[in-house]
């Protein structure tokens, strides 16, 4: 599907299920990683993860479309747009809109390895999955300084 397609395919749902227009520009954006398609509040436009696409087919990408249609409309009427928002929720189930999209797997990191850090007052051993700057953090026994000692791949920690 072509950026022109998707333009074409927001437009028509936006008549259908909205009985508004869609007066800006829809297209894919490459670089989301995390989410199906998202709502720029600035320009009004509305961009897509083709993965979504891609992995899921169509019915998923018109889920993702009608979502961000709500997020659209409600924005420009000066309405509660927010996932908190009654308004938003309560659109969402009229129109029949996705909640949530369908996860890409492949964007969900998880650590590779085990970071190990030492208090230098109290030597107490801190093991985290996530790396963090010692500059900001501090030990939450005794407030003292942390310093990393070493990292240790998992796949050794698996025995594999």
């Amino acid at each position: 599907m072509t950026d022109d397609e998707l333009q074409e395919l927001t437009e028509k749902l936006s008549i259908e299920y909205f009985q508004r227009t869609f007066r800006h520009r829809s297209q894919f954006n490459q670089k989301l990683r995390t989410t199906g398609g998202r709502y720029l509040l600035t320009t009004h436009n509305i961009e897509i993860n083709p993965k979504s696409y891609e992995r899921f087919g169509e019915q998923e990408l018109i889920g993702i479309i009608k979502h961000e249609l709500c997020h659209y409309h409600l924005h420009l009427e000066g309405r509660g747009y927010r996932h908190k928002d009654p308004e938003f929720q309560k659109m969402l189930t009229d129109v029949g809109a996705s909640r949530h999209c369908k996860l890409i797997e492949e964007n969900r990191r998880s650590s590779n390895y085990i970071h190990h850090y030492r208090c230098e007052s109290c030597r107490t051993e801190i093991k985290r999955k996530k790396r963090f700057d010692t500059k900001k953090y501090v030990c939450g026994a005794c407030s003292g300084r942390l310093k990393k000692i070493k990292t240790i791949p998992l796949y050794i920690l698996d025995g594999k």
